[in-house]
């Protein structure tokens, strides 16, 4: 049996290891996120550390700040779910975003994307500005509507991640680039998970 590709392999496991617990670690806070479990603020908190690192040495500032924008909408998501489920003796209900709550968020997420494109064009050596701004601006919104248990988040995450998977896939994060393709498909599955119950939610609320 040929076995000379282990050394290659070895190495690469060497140079990658933290992208690989990144991965498994988001990949398991997504599963939580669809089951809509509590522990998914603890992997969420620990992906998205381990990725303030990958993403520093690939030079992609943006989505480097937003994972540290992540570690604390994580804390604070922990806390308003766990607070509020000891507060009503049940699980947090899924929500329905409102018109003036799209509006303002349209609004906040353009005004994100402007400051944060001009600051990676002016201030780093990022060569993928738009892009990366997009998606931390649109990941921030998308994360905050979580915290809030807004069924439409996930539609927010399903463009997120497209845009996502081609600019992990231009910069060879391959590992990240199958979670992110994952991410898309589980998003489109969290979603629908989610608005089965809030329809379920809906009907014991009338009945």
């Amino acid at each position: 049996m040929d076995l000379s590709f282990l050394p290659v392999m070895v190495s690469w496991l060497q140079g990658n290891y933290i992208e690989l617990l990144a991965t498994l670690t988001g990949f398991i806070y997504l599963i939580l996120s669809i089951r809509e479990k509590i522990g998914l603020w603890f992997f969420g908190l620990c992906s998205s550390a381990l990725f303030m690192f990958v993403f520093y040495r690939a030079r992609i500032y943006a989505d480097m700040g937003i994972n540290a924008y992540y570690v604390l909408i994580s804390i604070y998501g922990w806390y308003h779910w766990y607070f509020d489920r000891e507060r009503n003796q049940q699980q947090l209900p899924v929500t329905r975003i409102t018109s003036r709550m799209v509006i303002l968020l349209l609004t906040l997420s353009g005004l994100f994307y402007g400051i944060i494109f001009y600051i990676l064009s002016n201030y780093t050596n990022s060569d993928i500005a738009g892009w990366d701004a997009f998606t931390t601006a649109f990941s921030i919104t998308a994360t905050w509507m979580l915290a809030r248990k807004i069924l439409e988040h996930w539609l927010v995450w399903i463009v997120v991640d497209l845009v996502s998977v081609g600019l992990y896939l231009y910069k060879g994060l391959y590992p990240t680039v199958g979670l992110f393709s994952a991410y898309t498909i589980l998003a489109a599955v969290g979603y629908r998970q989610w608005k089965l119950h809030y329809q379920v939610q809906m009907q014991r609320l009338c009945s």
